[in-house]
């Protein structure tokens, strides 16, 4: 019986060695955790901001009845304002509008060609305006955009002698612009963008109201003034909307 049991008790001792043994063999998984998700910034959602910079403008005055050449008005300023607009994403293209208005201070005191002693042109830009629609490209937070649309200007002008204005004329303008830039998203709501944008206005015709005492039966003189606008400037855009990163890849 004894042989029989310590006989028994050997089997079971050679069987677990066995078992161990072959545990011992095999590969021991390894879990590891998933990879981060990635999180990639959209530029897709709207915004308002504020935007500053300078502005230069050449305006040609000419008399359209005389054909006689006024002589060329260049004023340069600075000018500052808002902008808003809205952005969709597809791929790396982005597509948006824009609305913005700014506040310009852009004035000149030029001599006139006519000969008389003491005769100036005087003009000052007052404001410019714009509803664009904007085709960019982004990396990433990086975005390089172009912008187009229809654009106003806000002028006074005046005609002087020895420094004393005899006939004046104010008007708003309609034309077009074209612009580039670059925008960099900061944070997910806080982006900042420098742009240089062409205004072209045109050749309009205004007329210049004038004192009969000084100007006699002609107390409204016509004048032809051919205006266009360069901006350079800078700003800053609070974005709202979508502000979730996209999905990332595993």
């Amino acid at each position: 019986m004894k042989k029989l049991l310590l006989a028994g008790i050997a089997v079971s001792a050679l069987l677990g060695g066995a078992a161990d043994a072959a545990d011992l063999a095999r590969p021991v998984p390894v879990y590891r955790p998933p990879p981060p998700v990635i999180a990639y910034f959209t530029w897709t959602g709207c915004y308002v901001g504020v935007n500053a910079g300078g502005v230069w403008v050449d305006r040609d005055w000419k008399d359209p009845l005389a054909g006689t050449d006024f002589g060329r008005n260049t004023a340069s300023g600075a000018l500052a304002g808002a902008q808003a607009g809205c952005n969709y994403q597809v791929g790396g293209w982005v597509f948006g509008i824009q609305g913005d208005y700014d506040w310009a201070n852009a004035k000149n005191d030029n001599a006139s060609l006519l000969g008389l002693a003491g005769f100036t042109n005087h003009s000052d830009l007052k404001s410019l305006a714009s509803v664009t629609g904007r085709v960019g490209y982004a990396w990433d937070r990086f975005l390089l955009y172009v912008k187009g649309g229809g654009a106003w200007e806000r002028s006074d002008y005046g005609l002087l002698v020895g420094g004393t204005t005899f006939a004046s004329a104010s008007e708003t303008r309609g034309g077009w612009t074209v612009g580039v830039g670059g925008e960099y998203a900061f944070l997910d709501w806080l982006t900042g963008f420098v742009e240089y944008d062409y205004y072209r206005f045109g050749d309009n015709s205004n007329t210049f109201n004038c004192a009969v005492a000084l100007c006699g039966a002609a107390a409204a003189v016509p004048l032809n003034i051919d205006t266009n606008v360069n901006v350079v400037k800078v700003g800053l855009n609070f974005k709202f909307g979508p502000t979730a990163p996209l999905l990332g890849r595993y």
